[in-house]
């Protein structure tokens, strides 16, 4: 069998995405003849002392600017995605960044040398010894880890470029500026000119041996491109280029520095001629430069060798690090609903990605909030712009007018308890959800509870835009403010009293990778059907926190978002019923921790619960049997393979 042949990744790390078009146009073109793909990379610094989670803010504002990079991928027809990293310095989100994505090249804009009076203030601000910058702080970090081929662009502008100057004198990072310029030339359709300079005086056969190098070189390098070479005799190489530079529109060269020539204080990290053409040039100047790899040293190995002392050191470090590990996540998957109000451009992304969502309401006698929900989202996200493909309701056997008010609406109504007959059926929510993924088609599903009063079409595209947006988020999980009501009076404050009283605390002690979660039972969620379809189902109250902790084992707390809805107004529940609810989700965890062999119980879990009954002065016992059972992957039924290759067809 062919292997897949990988695309071509390229990072654009932007301080400033007003200035990335013709960083754009040169990853473009980079990209061109090749499968490539394209990330603008933003970077929200936050202070040592200061909680990562505390950049949540900037990350939204940081997202929302690198929106307008998408306009210019546009114009260049080229997808760009999206990302936002939070770190100490910019420098180790670039590099994070880096190795999430596999990064072949990365791109930085540079806007030249700070002048003298900004480098001094610039200094000023450090605590301690500083080193001098080449380029910036950031690009000179990250250039000294060489985490992938670099490129630093020196922008003057791309109007009308004709002719491109490549300076060579040989090596590896000369060949990867070869290959740039051949390719911006092709973008361009501009001529490749590849100047060698040599010391003035050497003598006829000399000078005869350097111009065969020469024309051997443009010759191994043209690639059915116009490249043309030039010797030039002079005192002085920066000089000699810098002079010739100013007769095209853009220079491309190669690092002119071997690293152990690299001093301690981060000087020539490029080579001097390197970067005083790029901060005296008159046109555009690309300086690159490849990446170099390192051994694997031998403490690496032992860390990854169970029982050495690095080893154990490794895992205190791994625990020490959690908690930053989740500030990170909080700050950077944490989304608000408004940043995704613009839902034809939803639209517009889920037609691109060829991918069909559906949306499917789980209910159980919800005949005073069906109509209102239906009407808001059927009318905002279907009738309105075809955000949603399929609007299902999932009835659990209700009672009451829920199914006729739906049917009557339009939307399609389906028992959970008829859907899969043969496999039989269980009372419960997750259950509903679980057999939901069979006659929902969407390659994304979502579910929202039906019971909010306070329904707006937020509580889906909210959850639909990070998926749609971030290739990389798998599942999104909604968050929201929880009044609660007394009486006749709506507290703003109280709502969320299991999550508060039981989930919370029970996260924190058992799994405090998921600590960041605001709503970790939420009912409002949506993810990929590839995903949701891999994992299993507990069949009642226990689904949220069963899917969070598979989730988050399967696909990692990265691929995992949550998304602000802001305020939720629903039935709340008696203390009773809640107290039931938690025993189930208890049971749910604690399976959860048997399954991972983070806890031994001493006996089996009980099934039955021991509730509380008074009537007027006597109290009574009254054993309950509250436990959910689990559903297996919903891909590992062989009437819903049969289905999805059905659709296929």
């Amino acid at each position: 069998m062919a292997r897949r042949r990988q695309p071509y990744r390229i990072l654009l790390p932007l301080a400033n995405p007003r200035t990335a078009r013709d960083l754009v146009r040169i990853g473009a073109g980079i990209g061109q003849g090749r499968m490539t793909e394209i990330t603008a990379l933003g970077i929200v610094e936050v202070p040592e002392g200061v909680s990562l989670s505390e950049g949540a803010t900037h990350a939204r504002t940081a997202r929302r600017l690198l929106q307008r990079v998408l306009d210019f991928g546009d114009e260049e027809e080229v997808e760009i995605r999206t990302m936002v990293r939070i770190g100490r310095r910019a420098a180790d989100g670039v590099i994070e960044a880096v190795a999430e994505e596999s990064a072949d090249l990365v791109i930085f804009g540079w806007g030249g040398p700070p002048s003298p009076t900004a480098a001094k203030r610039s200094t000023a601000k450090r605590d301690g010894p500083t080193e001098p910058s080449v380029f910036s702080p950031t690009i000179d970090a990250v250039v000294r880890e060489s985490p992938s081929d670099i490129a630093v662009v020196k922008q003057r502008g791309l109007d009308q470029v004709s002719s491109i100057l490549v300076p060579v004198r040989g090596g590896p990072h000369a060949e990867l500026a070869m290959r740039l310029a051949r390719d911006l030339g092709k973008r361009f359709g501009a001529q490749v000119v590849v100047m060698h300079v040599v010391p003035k005086g050497i003598g006829e056969r000399a000078l005869a041996r350097e111009q065969a190098a020469l024309d051997r070189f443009v010759a191994e390098h043209r690639a059915g491109r116009k490249v043309v070479g030039i010797l030039r005799e002079a005192a002085s190489v920066r000089a000699a280029i810098l002079r010739e530079a100013s007769n095209h529109q853009l220079v491309v060269m190669g690092a002119s520095a071997n690293p152990s020539t690299v001093t301690p204080d981060g000087r020539f990290l490029f080579g001097v001629v390197a970067e005083a053409v790029a901060s005296r040039a008159k046109p555009t100047v690309i300086v690159v430069k490849t990446r170099q790899e390192l051994a694997v040293s031998l403490f690496d190995e032992l860390r990854a060798a169970e029982g050495t002392l690095a080893a154990a050191d490794a895992f205190v470090e791994d625990g020490r690090a959690l908690p930053t590990v989740v500030d990170r996540w909080f700050a950077e998957n944490t989304f608000h609903a408004s940043e995704f109000r613009d839902v034809a451009k939803l639209v517009e992304l889920k037609e691109k990605q060829g991918v069909t969502i559906s949306l499917g309401l789980p209910a159980l006698n919800e005949e005073k909030t069906i109509g209102l929900v239906i009407k808001r989202i059927k009318g905002a996200l279907m009738d309105r712009v075809p955000l949603l493909d399929q609007l299902v309701l999932i009835d659990s056997d209700s009672t009451d007018r829920t199914r006729e008010i739906a049917a009557d609406l339009g939307v399609p109504v389906v028992r959970h308890s008829r859907i899969l007959p043969e496999i039989g059926s269980f009372v419960g929510k997750g259950e509903a959800l679980w057999k939901s993924l069979h006659v929902l088609d969407g390659d994304i599903v979502a579910w929202i509870d039906t019971d909010i009063r306070n329904i707006q079409p937020r509580f889906v595209h909210g959850l639909l835009g990070p998926l749609l947006r971030e290739p990389r988020i798998q599942y999104v999980k909604g968050f929201y403010r929880r009044p609660i009501r007394q009486g006749v009076t709506l507290f703003a404050e109280g709502g969320g009293r299991v999550t508060e009283l039981m989930a919370r605390p029970l996260i924190n002690l058992f799994f405090p990778e998921l600590s960041g979660f605001i709503q970790p039972l939420s009912g409002e969620y949506a993810g990929r059907r590839s995903l949701l379809d891999s994992v299993p189902f507990f069949t009642g109250y226990g689904v949220e926190i069963g899917l969070l902790i598979d989730i988050a084992e399967t696909a990692g707390l990265s691929a995992i978002g949550q998304v602000d809805l802001e305020r939720r107004i629903h039935r709340n529940q008696p203390l009773s019923n809640l107290s039931q609810m938690s025993f189930t989700i208890l049971q749910a965890a604690i399976t959860k921790l048997e399954e991972r062999h983070r806890i031994e119980l001493l006996t089996e879990v009980g099934r039955g619960m021991k509730v509380i009954g008074q009537e007027k002065d006597r109290f009574n016992l009254e054993v309950r049997e509250v436990a959910d059972s689990i559903r297996p992957p919903m891909r590992s039924i062989a009437a819903y393979q049969e289905r999805r290759r059905s659709l296929k067809r």
